[in-house]
């Protein structure tokens, strides 16, 4: 660390064993790697990336079970600290963020980090509830001097969502592949579908994430049922949620049931990514959907849906995978089918993410955090 570099603090809640949390701890391994120093504001520490944590990030556990619980130890914290600059991993944490330094009387200035198209995620809620959550976005958002946004589709809903300045966001890509995804993802895969013998009579198809609306795994179900009934395959959706029993019902209802395997959450889901013959995303919405780029990473085979956000940003508007309308269950059927029959080269794929590699992600992260804590506009390459 040199004496121009700033100490990093990072505010976050680990509440889970999702994605964000992961990512996370990959930017302050990148961050860390370069010598910086760098503070860990926990606000829940109930996640299992904790244990992945960097030695050389100092953690503050502030002893809250929610964010707004949080906001009275984190006053404290920026008034005795007085941290040049503070980045909020959530917009919950951004919330927090905003009242704790008004309660504390500093001056430090926020850097907010948003992984998700609010549009889209708000699109199905009553108009009122959904104006409510605009307006609180709006309130929050606008008193914090910098947005780090996921994706130039997460930039733009944000832009029009909370009516905030485009100049001051920035799209920096996640910090998605790092050494330690290769090393897990040559681990032995523990599913009997998914070995090279296996898959020469019926090759898999892979789909992960919550068990939930926002992924619309009855589409990718649906659209399986098509493509099973022209050939042989199988579907294995990986993770936890409520519509399990949904989904096993309706597998039933489209006589597929014995060719889905919902095997849970996997802490090391890598070794299904990098075996699979095929990644099928079919969400709803993202904000820039990591599981997408660590397929490709892998060298596997991908089709996504062109939802509101990221894919057509990581699949280079369908260069590198169809890109299909959400909720088209035909189409992603053809798509797949398509895609089995005449794969892109692994190397192609992975050439194609080569910009989400850690290290790339948290020097732009870095080079933000510096420029906000001495009062700049961020550097313009960081900025789409």
């Amino acid at each position: 660390m040199t004496q121009s570099s700033p100490r990093i603090t990072v505010l976050a809640s680990f509440s889970g064993a999702g994605g964000v949390e992961r990512m996370l701890v990959n930017l302050l391994h990148g961050l860390t790697a370069q010598g910086r120093d760098v503070e860990l504001l926990t606000i829940r520490t109930t996640s299992p990336h904790l244990d992945d944590l960097p030695a050389a990030v100092r953690r503050i556990d502030l002893g809250a079970r929610h964010s707004l619980g949080a906001v009275g130890v984190l006053a404290r914290h920026l008034r005795a600290a007085r941290p040049p600059v503070l980045l909020a991993a959530k917009d919950r944490a951004g919330r927090a963020a905003v009242l704790a330094r008004r309660l504390a009387g500093v001056r430090t200035p926020i850097v907010l980090r948003l992984g998700t198209n609010l549009g889209a995620a708000l699109a199905e809620r009553h108009p009122l509830a959904r104006r409510l959550r605009v307006a609180t976005a709006r309130r929050s958002w606008r008193r914090i001097e910098h947005i780090v946004a996921v994706s130039a589709g997460v930039a733009a809903d944000t832009a029009d969502i909370a009516q905030y300045p485009r100049g001051r966001i920035s799209v920096i890509h996640n910090p998605v592949i790092t050494a330690q995804l290769y090393a897990q993802a040559a681990l032995p895969c523990p599913h009997p579908w998914l070995t090279a013998a296996a898959q020469q009579t019926a090759p898999v198809v892979l789909g992960a994430g919550r068990l939930e609306r926002q992924k619309d795994f009855p589409t990718l179900l649906r659209a399986f049922a098509q493509l099973r009934a022209a050939r042989p395959c199988r579907l294995v959706l990986l993770g936890d949620g409520a519509w399990r029993e949904r989904l096993l019902a309706e597998a039933e209802a489209l006589g597929v049931a014995a060719d889905l395997d919902l095997p849970g959450f996997q802490a090391n889901p890598y070794p299904f990514l990098a075996n699979a013959r095929l990644f099928a995303l079919a969400s709803a919405w993202e904000g820039s959907p990591n599981v997408l780029t660590e397929a490709m990473a892998l060298g596997t085979p991908v089709v996504a849906t062109d939802c509101p956000s990221g894919p057509r940003e990581i699949l280079a508007d369908g260069r590198f995978g169809p890109l299909l309308p959400v909720g088209d269950a035909p189409a992603l059927a053809a798509a797949m089918a398509s895609v089995l029959d005449a794969p892109l080269p692994r190397t192609t794929l992975q050439d194609a993410v080569s910009r989400y590699r850690a290290d790339t992600s948290a020097a732009a992260y870095a080079a933000v955090l510096d420029a906000v804590a001495a009062g700049l506009s961020p550097p313009a390459q960081s900025q789409a």
